[in-house]
């Protein structure tokens, strides 16, 4: 699902639209299926501007799963945790799955879901992150001090839930980013439907993002093409 075009901008010139491509990785012991059905409950008006490519998180799951009761089979886990998000196993082959995901099927310009924080470093920067559910896990301080040592620039748009049992964390995670977006729901850690406000703010948070794209893909060809008509003036001068 995703659109790409061209559209007019300023001076009646044409501009391409770049299709935003997002990798959505599943919550804690579901699946890349389950997300894909959660989140395809979303109005067509957000769904069909993006690009959306679901992947199963590397381990089986090693404990029950929260969603058993509506969704079969299999579960998947990123990397396993304490309750205190103190301690974690497996966070190196987590992240290095992920990147060799996004190296072998990118370019992606952002990621929807994984909510447990990143530090990926062979890949190019994201460009936006959706977040649902998220938190701030005390143990990615220790195993990454970059982590949250500086204001995240990256535009965010993060979904808290009211009764999330994760609220607390998501909403120590929002005072890591410098201008989150934020959409608030009645439910609890799931993926929510959209209410007429979600629509709204889901769109221009995309409206932005896909601006934020195009511009840079319109100023990486003019570099492009700048670059190409010098080389094609320096070979004219070297023939004389």
């Amino acid at each position: 699902m995703g659109r790409g075009g061209k559209a007019e901008g300023e001076g009646n010139e044409m501009k391409e639209v770049v299709r935003v491509r997002v990798l959505c990785l599943h919550g804690f012991r579901t699946s890349g299926s389950i997300l894909q059905k959660q989140v395809g409950k979303w109005e067509k008006s957000v769904l069909e501007r993006m690009d959306l490519c679901f992947l199963d998180a590397p381990f089986p799951a090693e404990g029950k799963s929260d969603v058993e009761d509506h969704f079969p089979p299999p579960y998947y886990e990123w990397f396993q945790f304490n309750p205190q998000f103190t301690e974690y196993r497996n966070m190196d082959e987590c992240l290095s799955f992920i990147e060799e995901y996004m190296i072998k099927n990118g370019p992606f310009h952002g990621l929807l879901g994984f909510s447990q924080g990143l530090a990926l470093t062979k890949v190019p920067p994201l460009q936006f992150v959706i977040i649902v559910g998220g938190a701030k896990f005390k143990a990615l301080l220790h195993f990454n001090q970059s982590a949250y040592s500086s204001a995240i620039k990256c535009p965010s748009l993060h979904f808290i839930g009211d009764k999330d049992f994760l609220k607390p964390y998501g909403e120590e995670l929002l005072k890591s980013f410098v201008d989150p977006v934020v959409i608030r729901h009645p439910m609890g850690h799931t993926v929510p439907r959209l209410d007429n406000e979600g629509v709204k703010a889901i769109n221009s948070f995309l409206d932005r993002v896909e601006e934020s794209i195009t511009t840079k893909a319109g100023n990486e060809i003019n570099y492009l093409n700048s670059t190409e008509q010098s080389e094609k003036i320096e070979l004219e001068e070297e023939s004389h």
